[in-house]
C-alpha cells in the first residue's frame, strides 16, 4: 500500500485562495491564514452590496423621476398615482430612463396622466 502524499492539493487550495485576495493590502494578499479572514469578511459585504445596490439604484430612479415630473408641474407621488388610475403599467427604472433619455416620451406620458 501507498501513501497519499497531499502536497499538490494543498498547494492548488492555497494559491486559489490567494488569487482571490490579489489586491489586498499587507499580508492579507500574502498569508494564507490572514487572508482566509480577510475573505470572510469581504464576501459578507460583497453580499450585502449587492442587496443595497438594488435599494440605491431604485432611490436613484425616485429621485429621477421627481425632478422630471416637477419639471411638468406634477409632484412624484401625483405623477404615479396617476399612472395607477390610468393603468399605465411603466416600472420605476423604465420611467427614469425615459425621463432621462427620452424626454418627450415622458411629457406624453404626462399629459396623458393630467
Amino acid at each position: 500500500m501507498t501513501r497519499v502524499k497531499r502536497g499538490k492539493t494543498a498547494h492548488k487550495k492555497r494559491e486559489k485562495l490567494l488569487k482571490y485576495t490579489k489586491g489586498f493590502k499587507w499580508g492579507r494578499k500574502s498569508k494564507e491564514r490572514a487572508a482566509k479572514e480577510a475573505l470572510l469578511h469581504a464576501w459578507t459585504h460583497a453580499f450585502r452590496g449587492r442587496k443595497e445596490k438594488k435599494r440605491d439604484y431604485r432611490s436613484l430612479w425616485l429621485t429621477q423621476i421627481n425632478a422630471a415630473s416637477r419639471t411638468h408641474g406634477l409632484t412624484y407621488s401625483k405623477l404615479i398615482a396617476g399612472l395607477k388610475k390610468t393603468n399605465i403599467l411603466i416600472d420605476r427604472k423604465i420611467l427614469a430612463g425615459l425621463a432621462q433619455n427620452e424626454p418627450k416620451v415622458f411629457e406624453k406620458i404626462v399629459e396623458k396622466i393630467k
